[in-house]
């Protein structure tokens, strides 16, 4: 892609090409600590505990980082189709590709060199979310423009955060792969309601197709259809691991569904935050739901509920036999 056109580039262009103003997603580390520490290993050292959290966390930003500069670089020429992204730095400014490719692998050297401090599958895990962002924005694959294929290929960044998560705490045992998948495909839930919105506020479907090439085939109906599919395996594979580990788990999975909904809800307003998940956190009702869940699970945890553990008990014993 040759160098855009535009107004001067300032030091403040390149910072913000690198979003760090999306690092609180990568607060999805965080279930992936507590699954750790609650199914695995509880840390005996608090304070060592805590900076290898910093470090695991920081070291995820960068990478997400170089993600973000690598898309921002390459989409400059669809951006310009947004009614708000064309407002990018990369469209707007005069950028250097010289400078935008060291501030890359600034990115990079941080990222894995802060990686260093924690473990091999951290490491590795780092390593291949860098090649998740190639493989979704570098041609010839590029599957941010394959149909269907470009919700799956970003949101397994979400089952990658879940492992960083993990591995911060445990090294030599994998999450289960219910968690795993279900966490996976809880992103690709956020992911498909995140175009959905897009697309309706687009509002015009040759526009949207020059933004987005999957759009071209896209519609309204198969993307909320996809969404609905996505929403339904999370919570089908979340709910797997919660009967398996915890049934009192259960008790909160009517929040988690509400919480679900409440999203889908969100994408049908006039500028969505579904379409801007770095600011949700203004969504007070949102974090209202977030909240109860986490406080249920925390309670749940550790308040035994016997009723529900009938539930576990098979009731298709033979006729004489004892419970």
């Amino acid at each position: 892609m040759s160098e855009n056109k535009g107004g001067q580039a300032s030091l403040k262009s390149y910072v913000k090409i690198a979003r760090p103003d999306h690092w609180i997603k990568n607060f999805f580390i965080m279930p992936g600590v507590v699954l750790a520490v609650i199914l695995i290993n509880k840390p005996t050292d608090i304070r060592t505990f805590i900076i290898k959290l910093l470090i695991g966390f920081f070291a995820t930003c960068f990478i997400a980082s170089a993600n973000y500069v690598i898309n921002e670089w390459l989409d400059a020429e669809f951006d310009k189709f947004h009614p708000v992204k064309k407002n990018r730095p990369v469209v707007t400014d005069n950028l250097k590709l010289s400078l935008v490719m060291v501030e890359y692998a600034v990115c990079i050297i941080i990222g894995i060199g802060l990686s260093i401090f924690e473990n091999a599958p951290f490491i590795w895990t780092e390593v291949v979310l860098l090649i998740m962002g190639v493989l979704y924005n570098v041609k010839p694959i590029r599957t941010k423009d394959i149909v269907y294929l470009d919700v799956i290929s970003e949101s397994v960044n979400n089952m990658l955060r879940l492992l960083l998560g993990w591995f911060i705490v445990c090294e030599d045992v994998w999450p289960p792969s219910s968690i795993m998948i279900g966490y996976w495909m809880a992103g690709a839930f956020l992911m498909a309601v995140k175009r959905y919105a897009e697309y309706r506020m687009i509002n015009d479907p040759s526009v949207a197709g020059l933004y987005r090439k999957s759009f071209a085939k896209y519609s309204e109906a198969t993307l909320l259809a996809s969404s609905f599919f996505y929403g339904l395996s999370a919570t089908f594979l979340i709910g797997i691991f919660l009967l398996k580990y915890r049934i009192e788990y259960l008790v909160a999975m009517p929040v988690m569904f509400l919480l679900f909904c409440y999203y889908l809800y969100i994408a049908h307003k006039p500028d969505s935050a579904a379409q801007k998940p770095e600011k949700l956190f203004k969504e007070k009702n949102l974090m209202l739901l977030v909240a109860i869940l986490i406080v249920l699970f925390a309670v749940l945890t550790f308040v035994d509920i016997p009723v529900i553990k009938v539930w576990e008990t098979n009731f298709f014993l033979p006729t004489g036999s004892k419970l």
